[in-house]
């Protein structure tokens, strides 16, 4: 008898442990995922502390990172949440490790593209982070070319002052143009002086064609930014100027590189630069630059 009544009592107790539940666990369900929604922990110390907790490891600490930002900013991609934590993780991968080569190529990219519409601020804080690129990487081509196509063609559709965007192009072709003079292809130097002709700065747009001209191997290339040049009546200095240095190249030198031949500079001979004041002799040029102002 008295086990019945225990068995009973316990059933009793299940179910009433059961319904207890039922009506519990939906609310604190929805609580949870609320807090998890509202507040973005990031669990690493500023930047002082958080080098010297890498004890000398600071790069591989600092791929921990860009892979811990990844994995969370896919994962607030499936929950279509914003990471707000992101600007955290940046901070402390460049307080790691500044010239973060991977980072600058795709900072702009996890700031802009988040759940929801970007903002101005957005655009203006990712511009913040690839100009530290240009910075911290300064001779690095596809860090200026990234960051020039970045200005000159995303960042203006994520702006709404009309004055704030004609300056984020223009600044973004001058970028461009960097690149082009630290090595990447020279036929971006042609959407470049389109922008800075829109601009108004007729002057700096045939200055840097003609350098364009003048580091590029490509003849179509050249044929398209000799007609540039030729629409902006600029002459045909930039060619005489190229075929003056091909010409000393292919005559003195041509078991060296193009590359070479143009550290070693234009040939001087010792006539021509003996006495004083040989700098100012047309003879005996210092540069090419010297040279080639000589050819016209």
């Amino acid at each position: 008898m008295r086990g019945r009544r225990g068995e009973a009592l316990a059933l009793a107790l299940l179910t009433v442990s059961a319904a207890g539940l039922g009506v519990v666990q939906p609310r604190l369900a929805r609580d949870v995922a609320a807090v998890r929604e509202r507040d973005e922990v990031f669990a690493l110390p500023p930047a002082e502390q958080l080098r010297a907790m890498t004890f000398g490891y600071r790069h591989a600490a600092a791929d921990l990172i860009w892979a811990k930002m990844l994995v969370e900013h896919g994962l607030h991609w499936q929950e279509k949440r914003k990471l707000k934590a992101l600007p955290s993780y940046i901070d402390a991968i460049i307080a790691l490790e500044p010239d973060h080569p991977v980072l600058y190529q795709f900072v702009d990219t996890l700031i802009v593209f988040q759940p929801g519409a970007p903002t101005p601020d957005d655009a203006r804080l990712a511009r913040g982070y690839l100009e530290r690129g240009t910075r911290e990487r300064p001779y690095d081509a596809e860090i200026w070319l990234h960051y020039g196509q970045y200005l000159a063609y995303l960042a203006p559709s994520l702006l709404t002052d009309n004055a704030e965007i004609e300056r984020w192009r223009t600044d973004g072709a001058r970028a461009l143009m960097h690149a082009v003079e630290l090595g990447a292809d020279a036929d971006r130097s042609l959407a470049a002086s389109t922008i800075l002709t829109k601009s108004g700065e007729r002057k700096a747009t045939i200055e840097h064609l003609r350098r364009a001209y003048a580091l590029t191997d490509d003849h179509e290339t050249r044929r398209q930014i000799a007609l540039k040049l030729e629409r902006l009546n600029a002459g045909t200095d930039a060619a005489d100027a190229v075929a003056r240095v091909e010409s000393e190249w292919q005559t003195r030198y041509p078991f060296l590189s193009r590359g070479t031949m143009l550290l070693i500079g234009p040939h001087r001979t010792p006539d021509a630069c003996a006495g004083p004041h040989q700098e100012a002799k047309s003879g005996c040029p210092r540069d090419w630059t010297d040279a080639t102002r000589d050819a016209r």
